[in-house]
C-alpha cells in the first residue's frame, strides 16, 4: 500500500490523499484548497492523478475542505462511487450545489473584471448542475458497519464527533497475504460538543493519520465561550447594538444555535432577535433534525426533560429565507443578532451584513472558529483597521470579540489523550491537516507518549507502507 499525501498537508484546506495498493486506487478526500483566489482556482482545477483510474472514493465528512472538490472530480472522469455516512451523504447534497453556485459567482465577478481588460472568460470550477450530478455517486453507510469497497480494501467508519456525521476512516487492505490496517483520525471534534457525540476511541491500526489543526494549542473551555456568547448578547442589548457572527452552514451554526436556546432558557441572556441568514444553514440545520441518531445523550435528555421537539429551534430564533427578507435586516432597529455563512466571510450573505455593521462601534463581530489566511474573517479577527468587501474600503470601528472554545475540532490535549493508548498503533503515524507550527508540534507531543515512527509529509510526497 502507498499514500500520496496530494493536499491537507502542510494547511488545513484541499484535504485528498491517494491511496494505492497492487489492484486498487482509493481516494481519501477530495477537498478544495482556500486562499487567493486564483491561487486556489488552478490548485482545484488540476489533479496529480487521473480520476477515471480511481475504484473508490471515500469522504470524512461534509465540510468543502475535504468534500468540495467532488463534482470538479467527476466532471473530469471519476465514475467510481463515493463512501461516506449517511448524514454527510445528506449534508453533501446541500452543501455541493451550494459551492457550484458560488464557483459560478465567482467568476461571473472574475470575468467582468477580465472583459474589462479585453481578456478571456474562464470557466468555473464547476457549476451548481455538475454538484448535483455529483451526489449520484454518493454510498451512505453506517458508524460501525464494515464493507469491502474495492478488491481486498475494507472500510468501516467511527464517529469521529466533529460535525453532524463525521467520520473516523479505517481502511484494510491485504497484500501478498500481509494485512495493513490505515485508520485516518478525519477531523476529530473536542470532548463535549453541543448536539454531536464525543469522538469514538482509537481503534487498533498499523498506521495512523493524525490531524493537526490545533496540534499547538489547547482552547479555552467551551463553558467559557457560552460565558463570553452570553456576555456579548447582554452588551449589545445595553448598547442598542447588533452582533454579525460568521459562521460555518455546517456545525458551527447549529451549536450556536444550540447554545442560545440553552441560555435563553436559563435567563441567562435577555430577549434579542436571533436571525440565521443563510440558505444553506437553514437546509443543513433541516439535515441535523433528520438524524436524531446522531445526537449526543446530552441533547436527547434535553428534548425529554422539557419536552421539546426541536432543539435548534425557539421563540426568539427566525430563520431568514428570502433574498428580500435578509436585505431588510439591514435597516431593521437594533438590537439583534445575526448568525450568517460563510464562516470565513468569504463568501455569502454575512459579507453584507458585515459591509453594514461593522463601520458603527456599537455593533461588534463575533469570531467563533480558525480563520485561513487571505480571508476577511481573518482581516476581522486580526483587527486591521480597514478591510475590503466587495472592492469597497470600510474602517472596522466594530468590536471585534474572539471566542474559539467553540472550535469543532479537538485541541493539543484532546488529539494527545485520544492517541495515548499509542499500543493500538503498531507501525506509525503520519501528521497531517495542519500548518507546519501545529503539525510540528503535535509529532512533538507524540514523540512523548511513546510513538516511534512519526512523519509530517509534504504535499506531493508519496510514502510505501
Amino acid at each position: 500500500m502507498k499514500i500520496t499525501f496530494l493536499g491537507g498537508v502542510g494547511t488545513v484546506t484541499g484535504s485528498s490523499y491517494l491511496i494505492r495498493t497492487n489492484r486498487v486506487h482509493i481516494l481519501l478526500e477530495c477537498g478544495l484548497f482556500q486562499g487567493k483566489r486564483q491561487e486556489s482556482y488552478e490548485r482545484n482545477r488540476h489533479f496529480d492523478f487521473d480520476p477515471r483510474r480511481i475504484d473508490a472514493v471515500v469522504l470524512s465528512h461534509a465540510h468543502i475542505d475535504h468534500s468540495g472538490n467532488l463534482p470538479n472530480l467527476v466532471l473530469q472522469g471519476c465514475t467510481a462511487p463515493i463512501y461516506t455516512t449517511h448524514a454527510t451523504r445528506d449534508l453533501c447534497a446541500s452543501m455541493l450545489p451550494d459551492s457550484g453556485r458560488i464557483q459560478e459567482a465567482d467568476v461571473a465577478y472574475v470575468n467582468k473584471k477580465r472583459a474589462r481588460k479585453g481578456e478571456p472568460p474562464v470557466e468555473p470550477l464547476y457549476t451548481e448542475e455538475d454538484a448535483l450530478f455529483s451526489l449520484q455517486g454518493m454510498v451512505g453507510v453506517g458508524y460501525n458497519h464494515t464493507l469491502e469497497i474495492a478488491r481486498d480494501v475494507r472500510l468501516t467508519f467511527f464517529d469521529a464527533g466533529h460535525i453532524l456525521g463525521s467520520a473516523m476512516v479505517l481502511l484494510e487492505s491485504k497484500e501478498h497475504g500481509r494485512p495493513v490496517r490505515l485508520l485516518f483520525s478525519g477531523d476529530l471534534g473536542q470532548p463535549g460538543l453541543a448536539i454531536v457525540r464525543d469522538p469514538t476511541p482509537m481503534p487498533p491500526t498499523d498506521y495512523l493519520m493524525l490531524e493537526s489543526t490545533y496540534g499547538d494549542r489547547e482552547h479555552p473551555p467551551i463553558e467559557d465561550a457560552r460565558a463570553m456568547l452570553a456576555d456579548a448578547i447582554t452588551q449589545i442589548v445595553r448598547r442598542n447594538g447588533r452582533i454579525i457572527i460568521p459562521a460555518f452552514a455546517v456545525g458551527r451554526t447549529q451549536e450556536i444555535i444550540y447554545a442560545l436556546h440553552e441560555l435563553h432558557l436559563q435567563g441567562q441572556i435577555p430577549d434579542v432577535p436571533i436571525y440565521v441568514d443563510s440558505p444553506l444553514a437553514v437546509n443543513v440545520t433541516e439535515v441535523f433534525r433528520q438524524h436524531p441518531e446522531c445526537y449526543d445523550q446530552e441533547t436527547r435528555r434535553l428534548i425529554q426533560a422539557i419536552e421539546i421537539t426541536d432543539p435548534l429551534g425557539f421563540r426568539q430564533l427566525k430563520y431568514i429565507h428570502e433574498v428580500e427578507e435578509s436585505k431588510a435586516l439591514n435597516t431593521a432597529p437594533n438590537p439583534m443578532v445575526i448568525i450568517s455563512a460563510s464562516g470565513m466571510a468569504e463568501a455569502g450573505r454575512v459579507q453584507h451584513h458585515l459591509k453594514h455593521a461593522i463601520t458603527d462601534p456599537n455593533n461588534m463581530v463575533l469570531i467563533t472558529g480558525w480563520q485561513a489566511p487571505n480571508t476577511l474573517g481573518r482581516r476581522i479577527a486580526e483587527r486591521e483597521p480597514v478591510v475590503r468587501i466587495f472592492g469597497e474600503e470600510f474602517p472596522l470601528r466594530a468590536e471585534v470579540r474572539l471566542a474559539y472554545g467553540y472550535s469543532a475540532h479537538a485541541d493539543r490535549q484532546n488529539l494527545l489523550d485520544w492517541a495515548k493508548p499509542q499500543s493500538a498503533v503498531t507501525r506509525g503515524a503520519f501528521v497531517v491537516h495542519g500548518d507546519p507550527l501545529p503539525a510540528q508540534a503535535l509529532g512533538e507531543g507524540l514523540r512523548a507518549l511513546g510513538y516511534q515512527r512519526i512523519a509530517i509529509p509534504i504535499q506531493g510526497e508519496t510514502v510505501k507502507l
